[in-house]
């Protein structure tokens, strides 16, 4: 029979050297962790020591490697460790903390994962470690190597720490020097241990320096301080929009979020800087505040998230959902209060950011749901917002394109007011507010639907009325564009030019030839050939109103203007005249003028300046204009 298999249990083999380049290359996001992991290791035997009686304030001091044979100093007056913790704590891959070896809450230890120490690999292949313990017993000294060996041993008095605690000595290995010099470790200090509740003390050659201070931005206020603006100002590049108190108590979580000034880039990604106990986590977490909330940039101190192995993210568990809940609750209450009581602000808010939130309201319904009434919109009775229109309770009316809004604006009675929904996703968020906000009924309207609404001249001037209609089109024949008469507010309008969408391509095409090549300019003539034969059809089959390939124009029967131009039998003055009422007609539409149209307005001013002038009706003295030769 064959010999049966050996099932004696044995340790896996740890290669040391590729454990240090998986943490280099995949964990850590750089070598110059190493230091914000002393820090934490430094924090973590400080609070172990402040649970037992007596325990004086903690410190940390570094001194920085000087020189190219310079040794980097890390001391820390915290529990030390005994001989035996350092073997258990320091060369066992995968312990948690000195807390767990001492029996200590986990609530508020940094270090959690027993890797960090190894991370000095990462700038030196040697680490001494001499740590004197509180509880007396003898001083001890371990010595790691980046072959995977270690030794320890326990030093006399004379070779020991004066004072419990712990100090780290890394030799910088060649080439990584520049981390463990003055300059780059007093910046890397300063950014990872400003605001950690022990003082940070860092040896420089000028003197002693101290990097640690109380996190401003964790502290609560009802207006943002010139202090905490500056902050700001240094997070985002300028200054600040406002600044918003953020707390979450369920996950011990505070900060402030600072308003962009500025729109950001759309492939932008939120960049939220985030403190574990006073400690850097990361400059740049991009899931903390909800999708929507783009225009917030964040500093928070938190107690209750947990952090991944890299200590450089956080972990997507219940807690980070209830923190990403909250702050966007925090960012909601900063909205309506602003409409409330800073409508000013809030204006500047939506000026800067309403396209971006335009965007995500049509597929965020949690950001529609309280952004949308504030957001501004253009009527016929000017500039307002959702919720002022929503207020009346009527319908809201709007018009697709900006130049049928144009259209009807014109004519839009002001206790019916007429929405601009031709702008960047306008138009989807009206066809959404029925499922935003039930209740809400939102009509399309188009200049021929207003059209129709439109009163025609008294039953007794009907007959002057269509007279003027025949005259008016005729002296606008060779402009291909008909006329229309019709009653309508204000009074003092004295025409509209209508052009629905087929006429407006029709126009855009015809410029389109003018300035083409003429390749361009045939294929062009032959979509307008086809499509005048078919509105052409479609007029002999009695289908549609007649209207010229350049549009109608719509007299105001109402307008003091158009009733004298009824009135008067001189056709030449009527013929000018309707050609100028016909071109500012077209101006007040924001439509562009074709050539013709421009020489039209420029013969009939001429002309009109003629007859003012006394040179009599016959036009024999004066140039022929445009179609009468």
């Amino acid at each position: 029979m064959p010999d049966s298999p050996d099932r004696t249990p044995r340790p896996f083999q740890v290669d040391l050297r590729g454990i240090v380049d998986l943490l280099s290359r995949s964990i850590y996001s750089g070598p110059q962790v190493y230091l914000r992991e002393l820090l934490q290791n430094g924090v973590d035997a400080i609070t172990a020591r402040g649970a037992l009686p007596g325990s004086p304030p903690g410190s940390i001091r570094i001194t920085p490697a000087a020189g190219q044979d310079g040794e980097l100093v890390f001391t820390d007056n915290g529990v030390g460790l005994t001989a035996a913790e350092v073997g258990e704590l320091l060369a066992t891959v995968g312990r948690s903390s000195k807390r767990d070896v001492l029996d200590l809450p986990r609530t508020d230890r940094l270090g959690q994962f027993g890797i960090g120490l190894l991370s000095c690999f990462m700038v030196s292949d040697d680490i001494r470690v001499l740590s004197r313990a509180a509880g007396g017993e003898p001083p001890v000294e371990w010595i790691g190597s980046a072959d995977g060996t270690f030794t320890v041993r326990e030093l006399d008095d004379d070779e020991a720490l004066p004072e419990i605690g712990t100090q780290v000595r890394l030799r910088p290995r060649a080439g990584d020097g520049e981390l463990t010099s003055p300059t780059a470790v007093l910046e890397l200090a300063t950014r990872y241990g400003a605001y950690l509740p022990v003082p940070v003390r860092v040896e420089m050659p000028g003197g002693e320096q101290t990097v640690s201070s109380e996190p401003l931005f964790a502290q609560p206020f009802t207006a943002p301080s010139p202090e905490l603006m500056a902050l700001g100002k240094e997070l985002l590049g300028a200054e600040p929009l406002d600044a918003v108190p953020l707390h979450v108590p369920g996950t011990g979580t505070r900060g402030t979020a600072f308003v962009l000034p500025f729109a950001p880039s759309p492939g932008a990604r939120q960049a939220t800087r985030v403190y574990l106990r006073g400690m850097l986590l990361s400059e740049r977490i991009d899931d903390l505040l909800p999708e929507w909330a783009f225009f917030a940039r964040c500093v928070v101190d938190t107690t209750g998230l947990r952090p991944t192995a890299s200590r450089e993210s956080l972990i997507q568990d219940d807690a980070l959902e209830e923190t990403r809940a909250e702050l966007g609750s925090a960012l909601r209450r900063w909205v309506a209060t602003m409409a409330n009581r800073d409508p000013v602000r809030l204006s500047s808010f939506l000026g800067v950011h309403h396209l971006a939130l335009r965007a995500l309201v049509l597929h965020d319904d949690e950001l529609a749901g309280f952004i949308v009434p504030w957001l501004p919109i253009e009527t016929s009775n000017g500039q307002t917002t959702y919720r002022e229109l929503l207020r009346g309770g009527a319908p809201l009316r709007f018009a697709e394109t900006v130049d049928e809004f144009r259209q009807i604006a014109a004519i839009a009675r002001p206790d019916s007011p007429v929405i601009n929904g031709g702008y960047v996703y306008d138009a989807d968020i009206l066809r959404r507010l029925p499922d935003l906000i039930p209740g809400t009924v939102v009509e399309t309207v188009t200049i021929t639907d207003e059209l129709a609404s439109l009163d025609v001249p008294p039953l007794a001037e009907r007959p002057a009325a269509q007279r003027l209609q025949a005259r008016a089109e005729e002296a606008l024949k060779d402009l291909d564009c008909t006329v229309l008469v019709r009653s309508f507010a204000p009074d003092t309008l004295p025409a509209l030019h209508i052009a629905d969408a087929g006429v407006l391509r029709r126009l855009q095409r015809q410029r389109a030839k003018e300035a083409g090549s003429g390749m361009w300019a045939s294929i062009l003539q032959r979509i307008d050939d086809a499509q005048n034969q078919q509105d052409a059809q479609h007029q002999q089959n009695g289908e549609g109103e007649t209207v010229g390939a350049a549009g109608q124009l719509c007299l105001n029967w109402r307008n003091r203007l158009v009733r004298a131009l009824a009135d008067s039998d001189d056709e030449l003055l009527l013929a000018r005249t309707v050609r100028v009422v016909h071109v500012q007609a077209l101006l007040a539409a924001h439509r562009p003028l074709r050539a013709v149209e421009r020489a039209s307005l420029t013969d009939a001013l001429t002309d009109i300046v003629h007859l003012s002038a006394g040179l009599g009706a016959d036009l024999g003295e004066l140039p022929d204009a445009p179609g009468e030769n």
